[in-house]
């Protein structure tokens, strides 16, 4: 199988599997919407459930896959190397989630400093509830990456699905309850549905003659130590768009009730394109990338780079157009709060500038420049700090969402910078890609 029809394919399978997930996503969060509404109940579960969302998006589907899978491929001794990462990394996380449950209230505090001191208490259990989602959820992600490396994407694309499918079951017990209660169900939906993610991750890699990873017999050398090299550097490299939200969530939580709902629901429609097309590129285009580099077919890699921006580029172009011209009648029908329609506008500017620098990123992960990538993404979140702070107080919730976007486009000119600017325009004008060292 050619290499176009395979990223195509892995490309299909990503993007149909990230839809399936996100429609069932948006039949949760409008559920929510009905629900909950936008009040301090909802704004609490959300800042809960975001919570263990940030160190996912940081640690396991961000900078884990982004270390794990270069260091995988060149290692000689792949069932000690990921078996020792794997309960390494487990340990630490079960750890973590027994010292937020043990202070579930500083972290509450620490997280949401806006609310008050009652509303901190009722957050505080929920805090403790959804963590142990960060645990289930690292197992998943080293799963998927193993799977990943062997091409094979439709288990973890899919598979996101159940999570949702769990927290609409745990509405639809909890419905006509009190709204606090719900926040309960709810948060017990999340831990129901990382279980789920847990077993069918196990199925699959049962079927593709995986579960040799869990054993050390005849392997001594150690490799892990240039893993979390790269792995604590691509935890900050991977992070910008994520503590950027969870900002925007911390600093709403100082504005008028409902902000951090209306926040939410209009990146939750940013995200769906995002994911569709620049996340489900990205990692399917991932392990070929880090496998042409191992090779030092780099070549290979530009050329599927150069093939994936070009056709990213169109497709983002074409969704924050429709986005933005739409955005009222999106807003309204998925969740009927139209304080959110400008707020889903500030955030879909930002779309093609987060997407591209995605794959560009690529490159420099591939490469084992971790490093470089977590000085840009510290540059670019220190300015949407700067931006945020200068714009909440004229434009609140809205003054956010384009902080959010402004460091977007500065993450994506230092990516590009750092991926090297002739190289960029060489990809460009030439049909013929010449290998360069960068």
């Amino acid at each position: 199988m050619s290499n176009k029809i395979k990223l195509f394919k892995s490309v299909f399978t990503n993007s149909s599997g990230i839809l399936v997930s996100r429609i069932t996503g948006f039949i949760r969060d409008l559920m929510t919407a009905s629900i909950l509404g936008a009040n301090i109940y909802s704004d609490i579960f959300f800042i809960a459930f975001k919570f263990p969302n940030l160190f996912r998006s940081i640690f396991a589907d961000g900078a884990f896959t982004q270390a794990f899978i270069p260091s995988y491929a060149k290692s000689k001794f792949k069932i000690r190397f990921s078996s020792i990462i794997f309960l390494q990394i487990l340990a630490f996380l079960l750890v973590l989630s027994l010292v937020v449950t043990a202070f579930s209230h500083l972290f509450a505090k620490a997280f949401a400093i806006g609310f008050s001191k009652e509303t901190v208490d009722l957050a505080a259990p929920l805090f403790a509830i959804n963590f142990y989602y960060l645990p289930l959820i690292f197992i998943v992600t080293f799963m998927g990456a193993l799977l990943q490396y062997k091409h094979h994407f439709a288990t973890t694309a899919y598979s996101t699905a159940l999570l949702n499918l769990s927290m609409i079951a745990s509405l639809i017990i909890a419905k006509g309850l009190e709204q606090y209660t719900i926040t309960f169900y709810l948060s017990f939906g999340v831990i129901a549905g990382g279980i789920l993610q847990v077993l069918v991750h196990i199925l699959a890699i049962r079927r593709a003659n995986l579960g040799k990873v869990f054993t050390f017999r005849n392997h001594k050398k150690k490799e892990e130590n240039r893993f979390y090299k790269n792995f604590f550097a691509a935890t900050l490299g991977s992070s910008t768009m994520h503590i950027s939200a969870f900002i925007d969530t911390w600093l709403a939580s100082f504005l008028v009730s409902g902000s951090i709902s209306y926040l939410y629901y209009a990146n939750r429609v940013f995200q769906l394109p995002l994911a569709i097309f620049a996340i489900a590129t990205s990692i399917a285009l991932f392990p070929m990338i880090a496998k042409a580099i191992k090779n030092k077919d780099e070549n290979q890699a530009l050329k599927l780079m150069k093939k994936s921006s070009l056709v990213l580029f169109l497709v983002l172009s074409f969704s924050t157009f429709i986005g933005i011209v739409f955005s009222d009648f999106i807003i309204w029908l998925l969740f009927d709060t139209q304080n959110t329609s400008l707020i889903l506008v500030l955030y879909l500017i930002g779309l093609l500038p987060f997407g591209l620098a995605k794959i560009f990123s690529l490159w420099l992960y591939a490469k084992e420049q971790q490093i470089i990538t977590a000085k840009i993404s510290a540059i670019s979140l220190v300015w949407n700090i700067i931006f945020s702070l200068i714009l909440i107080v004229p434009y609140e919730a809205a003054g956010l969402a384009f902080a959010s976007t402004l460091s977007g486009f500065i993450l994506f000119y230092l990516t590009i910078k750092a991926f090297g600017f002739d190289k960029f325009i060489a990809m460009f004008k030439s049909n013929s890609i010449k290998s360069s060292k960068n």
